[in-house]
């Protein structure tokens, strides 16, 4: 029988033409925005619940505990975003693209996303319980923890990341690749079913392994 092998994820391109700056002072809650750029804009304690983002654009944005519940971003590319609380629960993700952010927490709870790409970022704590996860690739990040918890996942590739915390405990993978990241601990063993680890790793979780299946090492 062949061995089936582990499927990356399919990430989209991501092309925009034609934006139309945008100041960012007249964002409103429930705003439907396209083809737009946000340059240098600071949306600190904004409330943007519910709104709209397509074939957008954001470069150097602070996002410092805007109210981000439920946005959609589309097609859209963000480079060097800072925001020590990254506020979007229940938002959807569809072809994104974010590089070199600085988020403290990311509360992404609950949040849909498919062809997703985050790289070279500094992420402190990633809150996606309960999110779906389709075709995401997060490269050269550094994250102090990332919270899986009973969330959907096929088609992940953690790429040479380095993450303090993994917890998985009740999540359902499918094609997760985790083989050339570091991790510092993992909760929730039994829900690393569905993931690819190398042998390197699978020593290092030996000990957890025995102590989860209560095998004892002399």
């Amino acid at each position: 029988m062949a061995r089936s092998r582990t499927r990356s994820p399919t990430i989209d391109t991501i092309r925009l033409d034609d934006l139309t700056d945008n100041d960012g002072a007249r964002l409103r809650s429930g705003d439907d925005l396209e083809a737009e750029r946000f340059s240098g804009c600071d949306l600190t304690a904004r409330d943007l619940t519910g709104s709209s983002f397509r074939e957008c654009e954001f470069v150097g944005v602070t996002f410092t505990e805007t109210k981000l519940r439920g946005v959609t971003f589309s097609e859209v590319v963000a480079t060097d975003l800072h925001a020590p609380v990254f506020s979007a629960p229940r938002s959807t993700w569809r072809d994104v693209r974010i590089d070199h952010a600085r988020l403290g927490s990311v509360e992404a709870y609950e949040a849909q996303m498919r062809s997703v790409h985050i790289d070279g970022s500094k992420l402190d704590f990633v809150n996606l319980r309960n999110a779906t996860l389709t075709d995401v690739l997060i490269s050269n990040c550094i994250i102090d923890e990332l919270d899986l918890g009973s969330a959907t996942v096929q088609r992940l590739e953690l790429q040479n990341c380095r993450i303090g915390t993994l917890d998985v405990n009740g999540a359902t993978l499918k094609d997760v690749d985790l083989r050339s990241s570091d991790f510092g601990a993992i909760h929730g063993l039994e829900g690393l079913r569905g993931a690819t680890i190398d042998d390197a790793q699978l020593a290092l979780l030996a000990p957890l392994l025995a102590a989860h299946l209560g095998i004892l090492v002399e």
